[in-house]
């Protein structure tokens, strides 16, 4: 499986049978989406226009759009509710977790999420091999929180999103940090950015990876 950062919380997890985009976004949050991104299934985690610009993705995809089990192309998707903020929903609303299984593996997108995990989160969590974490802080959990919860999931592969960077709306991200407060807080301070990230079930490495995507 393929996986190539789109920027802020979406991503292109391209398998051997299916495509899937998580949380595609429109054009106000200051970055713009890629063009001729197609996929077989999108994932939305919550309605914020910088989570849900489904019209951007092209190919006629299945659109998942809150908690469920869900299978399509031979891709399991399992979504989890949960809150944006840490008031129970009440200053932002609703979130989805989505545990998505594809070619064997396990990717679980937190989306936006802005909370502590309980423990039977946690539990439901069990067995994840590629877990997509926001760690910006502010609209999301920050990168102390991240590093909690990447400690109670134990991933295999973390890959961090949503923070601040290069090409954002800084009058509306600017409160963000960037993605080196998310790697200190992991003891990771020397990974270095790279474009695309390939991995299959029998090539997953033995110690948790930190991995940062351009």
């Amino acid at each position: 499986m393929d996986i190539t950062y789109l920027g802020h919380s979406s991503f292109k997890l391209r398998g051997k049978a299916a495509t899937v985009v998580t949380d595609p976004y429109g054009s106000n949050i200051g970055l713009t989406f890629p063009k001729h991104v197609e996929a077989d299934i999108v994932t939305v985690s919550h309605q914020h226009e910088d989570h849900n610009a489904l019209r951007l993705v092209e190919g006629n995809p299945f659109i998942v759009t809150g908690p469920g089990e869900y299978e399509i192309k031979g891709v399991g998707v399992v979504g989890l509710g949960v809150y944006h903020d840490d008031q129970k929903g009440a200053k932002r609303g609703k979130n989805t977790i989505y545990r998505i299984e594809i070619d064997g593996l396990s990717v679980v997108h937190l989306g936006d999420l802005g909370h502590e995990l309980t423990a039977a989160d946690v539990d439901s969590l069990d067995g994840v091999d590629i877990l997509l974490v926001p760690v910006g802080g502010v609209y999301t959990i920050d990168a102390s929180v991240a590093a909690k919860i990447v400690g109670e999931i134990e991933p295999t592969i973390v890959i961090p999103m949503h923070y601040n960077r290069p090409g954002l709306d800084q009058k509306m991200f600017a409160e963000l940090s960037g993605v080196d407060a998310f790697l200190k807080e992991m003891g990771k301070t020397e990974v270095s950015p790279q474009p695309k990230f390939s991995v299959t079930r029998d090539k997953l490495p033995e110690e948790m990876q930190v991995v940062v995507l351009q």
